[in-house]
């Protein structure tokens, strides 16, 4: 039994100026770089990713009696941002196609539809990638990939929680699977799921799918998985009763794409089309009943701060920066909570990750111990964020390379280009991780590889929206949403849509 193996992901902000580029996905940063043939197996090994998940998964179920041949092509990803460009897109879905084309034996520049010496394929992806000619990138990328290999195939496929599932990548795809935690500490398990779908599906069972579209946006702050409505939903899926092969997927959406499939979806998969009918009316009425309760809960900087200020607990209040989250198309350079924590005078505040490659050049340049002065962020021309201009003491300096302690990324690299950490003149004690590449701030290594006893902090405060909680909110009283300028608006109902289909309702 040969099974492909591939992974493409990109979570595409289509709100974001800069479009995303080969390079970006080439290029190392808070995931892999692009990695191929063999090094898909051995560079991910360990690590919570879905593509290792399924490799598990097959390695487990491999015998004597039946043995399983993973055919690895390729995995990619970049910083969620812009749209992907055609030439990114093109080239790397060339490469996935080329690669099962090869596995057949069959020339790349083949017309005749014939089939793949592959048994199946596995692909993990996002499923909110939006392309400069595509709203529906995995949709489109499972089109040309049905093209080689026919419809005869079984193809399996893992996705994001945040994923916009489309009517196309359901007919496409035999089988999906979705994570089920945000923060996704399940991506490895997730994958494990498609890979063991996709093992049932080439011994001969069948499976039927059904897929409801919900009627409303969910902004990310509301999707937290820790909490209701998002918790009951969850479990209600993982008690679906049943045949032990019966399984719904819930995806919440990702609410800055700018397309008509954007928003929340339910699968099911069922051994008859009755059933699973049936699991995704249940699971999206009860979606549905509970539309009200999804509040993302944001205050302005300025109050916020001073809410934080006044806590009475010993323990550090979290401000989530969650509109400029680089892990959701964020700059990670905007200014407003940082302005709003010196005009209120805020003490013993840690901040990170502020994205600004001159700034930490600069930083370099001075040196350990020196004062600089210097405007940080604010470049990216976000609507009413300009440079915060202050003096600085360079405190610390790091080469950028950071080794994840927490769960979701735990014993994986972030590189982040040079860095530093500086405290601002004149401040009660704020200070300030910057890196020169942007990187969502979800794992404790950006303060405690600088030395920094987050214990001690009064204020921690995360460009992030909810993966932070994963490694940072047991050590917090209280968690505040802020709703400082960023490229990733939460407030739904100041976007400019102009796509999303009819009869959605976006708050």
């Amino acid at each position: 039994m040969r099974i492909a193996i591939a992974g493409f992901q990109h979570e595409t902000n289509t709100f974001a100026p800069t479009p995303t580029e080969y390079n970006d996905f080439v290029m190392a940063d808070s995931w892999p770089g692009l990695i191929t043939d063999q090094a898909v197996i051995t560079a991910t090994q360990g690590m919570n990713l879905p593509i290792t998940g399924a490799i598990e998964t097959a390695h487990a179920h491999n015998t004597p009696q039946h043995q399983i041949t993973l055919i690895p092509l390729l995995w990619c990803a970049a910083e969620p941002g812009g749209y992907v460009s055609d030439d990114a897109f093109d080239r790397i879905s060339a490469k996935i196609c080329d690669g099962i084309a090869a596995a057949s034996g069959c020339a790349s520049d083949c017309d005749d539809g014939c089939a793949s010496g592959c048994d199946g394929v596995y692909l993990d992806l996002h499923g909110a990638m939006v392309t400069s000619s595509h709203f529906d990138g995995e949709g489109e990328l499972l089109r040309r990939i049905r093209a080689s290999i026919g419809p005869d195939i079984p193809i399996a496929i893992s996705l994001d929680l945040h994923a916009n599932i489309t009517q196309q990548m359901v007919d496409l795809a035999d089988l999906i699977t979705v994570y089920r935690t945000y923060p996704h500490l399940d991506m490895a398990a997730t994958g494990a799921r498609a890979m063991a779908g996709l093992l049932r599906l080439l011994s001969g069972e069948n499976i039927y799918a059904a897929f409801r579209q919900i009627p409303f946006l969910i902004a990310l702050p509301a999707q937290y998985t820790g909490h209701d409505p998002c918790r009951s939903i969850y479990n209600r899926i993982a008690d679906i009763p049943g045949h032990a092969h019966d399984f719904a997927e819930f995806a919440m959406g990702f609410s800055a794409a700018d397309i008509p499939d954007c928003g929340a979806s339910v699968l099911a998969y069922a051994s008859t089309p009755e059933q699973a009918a049936a699991m995704a009316s249940d699971i999206s009425e009860m979606v549905i009943a509970r539309e009200a309760d999804f509040d993302p809960m944001l205050i302005d900087p300025y109050p916020a701060v001073i809410q934080a200020m006044a806590s009475p607990h010993q323990k550090p209040v979290i401000l989530a920066d969650v509109q400029d989250n680089p892990g959701a198309g964020g700059s990670g350079d905007t200014t407003g909570l940082l302005k709003a924590l010196c005009a209120a005078d805020a003490e013993h505040v840690v901040f990170g990750v502020i994205c600004d490659p001159d700034f930490a050049r600069a930083a370099h340049a001075t040196g350990t111990g020196n004062n600089m002065t210097h405007a940080l962020g604010g470049r990216s021309g976000v609507a009413d964020d300009t440079p915060f201009e202050a003096s600085f003491t360079v405190e610390a300096l790091h080469d950028g390379i950071f080794t994840y302690t927490g769960a979701m990324y735990g014993g994986g690299h972030a590189e982040t280009g040079r860095s530093c950490l500086v405290s601002v003149t004149g401040a009660r004690d704020i200070r300030l991780v910057v890196s020169s590449y942007r990187t969502q701030c979800l794992d404790q290594c950006f303060f405690t590889s600088f030395g920094i006893d987050l214990s001690a902090a009064r204020i921690i405060a995360l460009k992030s929206t909810i993966h932070y909680r994963a490694d940072f909110e047991h050590l917090a009283s209280q968690i505040i949403h802020v709703a400082a300028p960023g490229l990733f608006e939460c407030r739904l109902n100041r976007l400019p849509y102009r796509h999303l289909r009819g009869g959605v309702r976006i708050g």
